[in-house]
């Protein structure tokens, strides 16, 4: 008589129960956010007052929007090393224009041309090319910054000019308490975090970032796809550089020698959007942004030095960069279809 084998116990639990897998780096990077919230509001004079953190929140607003625009292209498995390049040149052009006497019209639409041609030209040297985005980016973002310099702007500082009207309110408005920097920032991680998730467009970002070659045989245009989210980038830096225009009534083009760009992608990885492509949200650049904005806020606070603060944000964007690498091994499929 066969005897029945006895069946082998569940290695883990089915139910509703929670497990140690189910943790990712975005809650990781969520807790120790608290934690240093905590720690900072119990210790630093003045940390939690409300003023503080509406300038804490105003401060890292632009951040924030410029991750939105590096998540999309990082989401799509690119990076986009000129979006500093982007912000600074087209929406101090913009000024520049103003100050020339041009119309407010005229002066959006030229510094909105700039960057959307650059962002379309980085996505034709990336989609079409070939040029890998790390190195196709870098080219373009020194490039328009040199012609920004010898052609298109007479000062590294341009300068707002008076009276223009409700433009300026877009930096220094408010929405009740709210300053309007804040409010753009947040209505613009909603309508990205719509468009990934709820328009095929967003549905082939992911497509084309989690497999090229998969989403090209399944009718994805994978070559559309990878330019239309430089441009959109594009859009984003631009949109970023008229806030921090009209917030200060001007535009500092030096900028583009700052460590800006590091911060950006330090939102992003430390978020938890993979590096790899094909993963991560919105949601990811919001608790990334939080961090930071908590971290910087704290430092600054304490009185510490800016090359101290960079030391220790290139320590954990390293960090980040390391856990990424864990938590999205790159396979032998991965490795076939070439880096960013």
């Amino acid at each position: 008589m066969a005897v029945e084998k006895e069946k082998p116990a569940a290695s883990h639990s089915t139910g509703g129960g929670f497990s140690a897998s189910q943790i990712t780096q975005e809650h990781i990077v969520f807790a120790f956010a608290f934690i240093l919230f905590v720690i900072f509001s119990l210790s630093l004079n003045g940390f939690f007052a409300a003023s503080n953190l509406i300038v804490l929140m105003r401060n890292v607003a632009v951040l924030g929007i410029l991750g939105v625009g590096m998540a999309i292209v990082v989401i799509g498995r690119g990076i986009d090393l000129s979006m500093i390049s982007v912000m600074a040149v087209s929406s101090a052009w913009t000024l520049q224009l103003l100050q020339n006497g041009h119309g407010l019209a005229v002066a959006l639409a030229a510094g909105l041309t700039c960057a959307l041609l650059t962002g379309l030209v980085n996505g034709l040297l990336i989609a079409f090319v070939e040029i890998p985005a790390l190195f196709a980016t870098l080219a373009t973002g020194i490039f328009l910054y040199g012609v920004g310099k010898a052609i298109l702007l007479d000062l590294d500082v341009i300068y707002l000019p008076e009276n223009i009207g409700w433009f300026e309110e877009i930096g220094k408005g408010s929405l009740g308490p709210i300053p309007m920097s804040i409010v753009l920032a947040a209505l613009t991680m909603v309508l990205a975090y719509l468009f990934l998730s709820r328009t095929r467009f967003g549905r082939f970002i992911y497509a084309t970032g989690d497999n090229p070659l998969a989403a090209r045989i399944t009718g994805v245009p994978v070559r559309v796809i990878i330019t239309a989210q430089y441009v959109l980038a594009s859009f984003i830096a631009f949109a970023a550089g008229i806030i921090v225009a009209t917030s200060v009534s001007a535009m500092n083009t030096r900028i583009f020698n700052s460590t800006m760009i590091y911060d950006v992608i330090l939102v992003v990885v430390l978020g938890g959007i993979g590096l790899s492509g094909g993963k991560g949200n919105i949601r990811n650049v919001i608790v990334g942004t939080l961090l930071i904005g908590i971290l910087l806020n704290g430092m600054t606070i304490m009185d510490i030095q800016f090359t101290l603060q960079n030391f220790i944000k290139s320590l954990i964007l390293l960090g980040a960069i390391i856990l990424d690498s864990v938590l999205h091994p790159r396979n032998e499929e991965t490795a076939q279809q070439g880096d960013i």
